[in-house]
């Protein structure tokens, strides 16, 4: 395997890590912020002491992050073009981190009357859940054929099966008021970690198998 190519799956590896470090750094200059019932979001929010930085901390550097991993997953399993589409979907997810950045979520992230910039925020927001969710769903199937690994093909589904049950809690939890921030966490936590174990299988030696 080139070193090009270790470099981008191995960018796949930094984003749980820089995820929880960024998140946890941001919120020590956000006095109050509740890991458990604030959303990310609102670390760069409209009016939050963190705006000016926050977007650069997290969703940049991530967005870059996981467009390098999805240039390394498509070179990587070239002769599959499943493999390469879930790398278009992983690209689609870096993209939409960009969008969240750069379009704030207004003030508290819930206005009854929702900016542009909230509107375009939300629909990248949703972009980042389905092209990762559907992504990891299609390693369901690509995990044994091309990883010869049917452990991660059952990883893959539970992986997905968690995202869909997390964003049903965030329903709940945001109707309650409270502990919208830990499912929301929990939710993008399974993404990444899926992420992680990918990078980690696409790394090792060894021609990849087709399709």
């Amino acid at each position: 395997m080139k070193t090009i190519d270790r470099v981008l799956l191995g960018a796949g590896l930094l984003i749980p890590f820089w995820l929880a470090i960024g998140v946890a750094l941001t919120a020590l200059a956000y006095p109050g912020y509740s890991h458990i019932d604030q959303a990310m979001s609102q670390l760069g929010a409209e009016g939050a002491p963190t705006h000016g930085f926050s977007a650069w901390v997290n969703n940049f550097p991530l967005g870059v992050l996981f467009i390098a991993f999805a240039i390394g997953v498509a070179r990587r399993f070239a002769g599959s073009r499943l493999a390469v589409l879930s790398a278009g979907l992983i690209l689609l997810h870096g993209l939409a981190s960009f969008a969240t950045g750069h379009f704030s979520c207004d003030q508290g992230c819930a206005p009854a009357q929702p900016s542009l910039s909230q509107q375009v925020h939300n629909l990248a927001g949703l972009l980042m859940f389905l092209s990762l969710t559907l992504a990891s769903a299609l390693w369901v199937f690509l995990g044994k054929r091309l990883l010869a690994s049917p452990r991660f093909a059952l990883f893959s589904a539970l992986c997905v099966l968690l995202s869909i049950a997390s964003v049903a809690m965030m329903g709940k939890a945001f109707a309650a008021g409270h502990g919208f921030g830990l499912y929301q966490r929990l939710n993008y936590g399974v993404a990444v970690v899926w992420v992680a174990v990918l990078a980690g299988l696409a790394l090792r030696d060894g021609p990849a198998a087709t399709e």
